[in-house]
């Protein structure tokens, strides 16, 4: 990098947290430039505090009091003498406010200009602008006039399915796949609080579903010298809840004529805005081989990783650079594409739980070291994932020459990754990769909900995985723990575990058979075995069941055990009849209790009102996303024990019903 750059950037204050702000920390050190970081109430010990040189304290945890204050984050920038500003992603990073608060403070801000923001921000305006440039955009509407009835109106002549989007902001937030009419103003409801909450604009747009299409984006980046490349395109199609989940490039459904249409109609659309700094156009493309224009994110990208490894390029840098005023070091002939890219995000989250977010205290991360492998990390062992923020807690990238060979590098990557204390979707990522059709390049943005939901349920621990935690508890027998208060280690003496993993509950029982020390009748949820059992290791078990040896690796975690088999790891929670009996009331079948810590946002019962299965009779939110609780029958409400705006922790009480007699 040039003096030049040196000299006019020396101090950046990085508005955001997390991930995205360690990243940005990084590549500042690199360079020689000092940075700043911001924090909240909650996250005082945070990494990106600690990854940067000096942090300002700025409000309360949530983001409306501190990450979403303009006004407050350009008074950290200046009073910390900050002569420029990173937004990162996410948060304001596409709020054309923050860029104009910059330019009149006399602050760089790393990305583009205030009227490019706006103007791509507005979805109806974009697809306007696209269609005017000769992108073809879906059929939708993008009007005006935002009444219920002509939304409703709008969405049958397009025709079911539909999508229902916030037409200012992106990620996911305000964005509901709506299949036919009678869940439309549901949807239309949720989607605009949502959007309200996330991006201050409940305005909504309507666009056609597109059947088995794939998410593809083209990164774009511009200079301030009227310079502008696009750096390749990336496969986001592994998605959950409209937001992505594996990203690769280049796209295994992209040959080279539709990989150089689709970077010039991006370049088309930026060059229409004037753009400067990077950015990323995103297409949907069809199963015909037909793209369509989606949105344009206005900032650097979660995925800009796989690029990266692809290109040789620092994006960051690349951005700083920009933003200094300097030219692109390279043309679109220089760009040289080598090899394949996969990044994964690591989620703290119940993949099988319908994604519930998992908040709570990391007391354990280990993290896949090796060739070609990338980890961007967010958290630490000792940390917090708040309720407060997204839940991502990591990304995992890899490198290879090949698909194939990314593909194995990132599978193994993914087998030797480790984080206890919360629940992640590890489990879901490593079925992702290993899967057929994902190795064969054919995922759709269907693949996850519909294609992958049977064998995410299969991908629970099996019986053996059990059988292994209830080997190594009556071996290491400890008759001081008063659960062993049965004496298993007596001729005919009998041992029970209850252990829970994804949600459910699983009740092990066992009896050792007289004249065999080692020797065992165990049943895993009334399936019974005759098994024996020894330790090769302070922490391998090795299981005979029959004609089957088995060896397993088992430690004891602070809220239950993990279990190690052909690479796979399951983290078991202890379940009522160890550790959580006092927890257990509020599981009763009547009773509907808090998944998680969450903000109630809206009541929709009350006591004494008959409601129907799957009635909605309260929404939650939690880690920027509403959850919805549903009666789980035909019933009466008996008690509500929450009201709208109060918070709530998990596995509190939060409704009472009673279930209708026949």
């Amino acid at each position: 990098m040039s003096a030049r750059h040196r000299k006019l950037l020396t101090r950046l204050l990085i508005a955001n947290r997390g991930e995205i702000a360690a990243r940005i920390a990084r590549t500042c050190r690199k360079l020689g430039i000092e940075t700043v970081a911001i924090y909240s109430d909650a996250d005082r010990r945070a990494l990106h505090v600690l990854e940067c040189d000096r942090a300002v304290h700025i409000g309360g945890s949530h983001p409306a009091d501190s990450y979403l204050r303009v006004d407050v984050i350009v008074r950290a920038a200046l009073e910390s003498g900050s002569d420029a500003l990173h937004p990162g992603y996410g948060l304001l990073s596409e709020n054309p406010a923050l860029a104009e608060a910059c330019k009149a403070s006399g602050i760089a801000f790393v990305g583009p200009p205030a009227e490019a923001i706006r103007l791509m921000g507005d979805k109806a305006a974009a697809r306007k602008l696209a269609t005017e440039n000769g992108v073809p955009v879906i059929p939708g509407y993008q009007g005006a006039d935002q009444e219920p009835a002509v939304l409703a109106g709008h969405a049958d002549k397009i025709g079911y399915p539909v999508m229902v989007k916030a037409a200012a902001g992106g990620g996911g937030r305000g964005m509901r796949l709506v299949e036919n009419p009678s869940a439309f103003q549901k949807a239309v409801e949720s989607a605009r609080r949502e959007a309200e909450r996330a991006f201050g604009n409940g305005d909504l747009i309507l666009e056609k579903a597109i059947a088995g299409g794939r998410h593809v984006e083209v990164q774009v980046l511009a200079d301030s010298h009227g310079n502008i490349v696009h750096l390749g395109e990336r496969d986001c199609s592994v998605q959950r809840r409209h937001q992505k989940v594996v990203e690769e490039s280049p796209s295994p459904a992209v040959n080279n004529r539709l990989r150089t249409e689709m970077g010039e109609a991006a370049l088309r659309l930026a060059r229409a805005v004037d753009y400067e700094n990077a950015g990323t156009v995103e297409f949907m493309l069809g199963p015909d081989g037909k793209f369509y224009f989606l949105e344009m994110n206005t900032r650097l990208q979660v995925e800009h990783g796989v690029t990266e490894l692809r290109t040789g390029t620092d994006l960051v840098a690349l951005q700083l650079s920009i933003a200094a005023g300097e030219k692109l070091p390279f043309g679109q002939k220089q760009i040289v594409f080598n090899g394949h890219a996969i990044e994964c995000r690591v989620y703290a989250e119940d993949p099988l739980n319908n994604y519930l977010p998992s908040p709570g205290a990391v007391t354990m991360l280990r993290i896949p070291q090796g060739a070609q492998v990338r980890n961007d990390v967010g958290t630490y062992e000792g940390d917090t994932i708040s309720t407060y923020y997204d839940s991502m807690i990591a990304k995992l990238l890899a490198w290879g020459s090949t698909r194939s060979e990314a593909i194995d590098r990132i599978q193994q990557a993914l087998a030797e990754y480790r984080v206890e204390g919360v629940k992640t979707n590890l489990p879901l990522l490593r079925t992702v990769i290993a899967h057929p059709e994902f190795r064969a390049g054919r995922t759709t943005t269907e693949f996850l909900d519909r294609q992958l939901s049977s064998e995410l349920i299969a991908a629970a621990a099996a019986d053996n995985v059990y059988l292994a935690a209830f080997g190594f508890t009556v071996v290491h027998a400890d008759d001081e723990d008063p659960w062993r208060a049965a004496g298993p280690l007596r001729a005919g003496g009998t041992a029970r575990l209850d252990l829970s993993h994804s949600g459910l509950l699983h009740q092990v029982e066992g009896q050792r058979l007289p004249g065999s020390a080692s020797e065992w009748l165990v049943s895993v949820d009334g399936r019974e075995r005759r098994v024996s059992f020894s330790m090769a290791a302070d922490d391998r078990v090795v299981m005979v069941n029959g004609a089957e040896t088995l060896s397993s690796r088992v430690r004891l975690t602070e809220s239950g055990i993990s279990v190690t088999q052909a690479n796979r790891t399951f983290v078991l929670s202890w379940g009522f009849g160890k550790h959580q009996r006092g927890r257990a009331e509020s599981h009763r079948p009547q009773a509907l209790t808090a998944p998680m810590p969450a903000l109630v946002l809206k009541v929709l019962a009350k006591a004494g009102q008959k409601v129907k299965a799957h009635q909605t009779l309260l929404v939650l939110e939690a880690m920027k996303m509403e959850h919805s609780i549903e009666a789980p029958h035909d019933g009466i409400v008996k008690a509500i024990h929450c009201r709208a705006g109060g918070r709530v922790r998990e596995g509190d009480l939060l409704v009472e019903m009673q279930q209708e007699r026949g």
